[in-house]
């Protein structure tokens, strides 16, 4: 028998695909189209998210018993908030410069829709290690658009990755930018990762389609 059951497995799995919480559930949106302009940004927003929501949601689900359900939504937002703060505080001394570009969004992640949704919706009514299961499958979940929006911006928008060049002098060598391709500057802007969004958005719902067909 593994680690996991399949019961356990599925908390995990579930939200990479089937009920992704950006192009499923459309939760989240606006720091994908915030944070996204490079690569390396969107990387540590989606592991910040993962740790608060990890974190967040095996705190909740240990003192669900003991939180007066009037003040439950004060409560997580104290949660939220302090491990907002180490995040913060940890980009601040071993990533001064990135924590100056993710700026406030590190912050937004305390009123994050997704983080509050898994307290209220899973948290609050199971144990801490499917909440923490859950977590880690919703944040990744999250964390996968975002990497993969910040990517194709990155890399068409400043033709590198990382902040490495990529589509820049190797590209001209090739004689490529003789056929009429130039880095696109729109890509940088907030329209095209809300774009870039839908038609993620659109794929996903066309597979999802396409499997109820089948089947």
């Amino acid at each position: 028998m593994g680690l996991l059951s399949k019961k356990d497995a599925k908390l995990i799995t579930d939200p990479l695909a089937d009920n992704n919480p950006i192009t499923i559930q459309v939760l989240g949106i606006c720091s994908a189209l915030a944070v996204t302009a490079e690569l390396k940004p969107s990387i540590v927003m989606a592991v910040s998210v993962m740790f608060v929501l990890a974190m967040g949601s095996t705190v909740i689900s240990l003192i669900r018993n003991i939180i007066p359900s009037k003040i439950r939504i004060i409560v997580q937002l104290v949660v939220v908030a302090t491990l907002v703060i180490i995040v913060d505080q940890i980009l601040k001394a071993f990533a001064y410069e990135l924590s100056k570009q993710l700026s406030v969004f590190v912050g937004l992640i305390i009123t994050n829709c997704i983080i509050m949704g898994r307290f209220e919706a899973f948290a609050l009514a199971n144990g801490p290690w499917k909440s923490f299961l859950d977590g880690i499958g919703n944040s990744a979940g999250y964390g996968i658009i975002l990497i993969i929006v910040g990517f194709f911006r990155e890399l068409l928008g400043s033709g590198s990755l990382l902040g490495y060049k990529v589509l820049g002098d190797a590209i001209e060598k090739t004689g490529v930018y003789a056929y009429g391709y130039e880095n696109n500057g729109f890509m940088l802007l907030a329209p095209m990762a809300l774009i870039t969004i839908g038609i993620i958005i659109w794929v996903q719902r066309s597979r999802n389609t396409s499997l109820i067909e089948h089947n």
